[in-house]
């Protein structure tokens, strides 16, 4: 399997500590799959969601070329946006 070069991928391995493991993720289908914890594998990512889907799915594994965007669902302060590596824009 080729590499995707996702940013996606470095986005989850330097998750913020002071961050709940917990979100919401938006796949290039526009599926929503809220989470409660996550690991990574190579560029593929382990999601545990939050309750089991309809047919009974607990976990669910992605690749990081399907990720659309990354919803927070815990409230977020300027010091933990910074440390999560984004920069406010110069004003002016």
């Amino acid at each position: 399997m080729p590499a995707t070069n996702s940013p996606w991928r470095d986005f989850f391995m330097t998750w913020p500590a002071n961050v709940p493991r917990a979100g919401i993720v938006v796949s290039t289908l526009n599926e929503q799959t809220p989470f409660k914890n996550f690991w990574l594998r190579g560029e593929t990512l382990l999601l545990e969601r939050n309750v089991p889907d309809a047919l009974g799915g607990r976990f669910i594994v992605m690749g990081f070329d399907v990720i659309n965007s990354v919803k927070f669902t815990s409230p977020l302060n300027a010091a933990t946006i910074a440390d999560a590596g984004f920069e406010e824009r110069p004003k002016g």
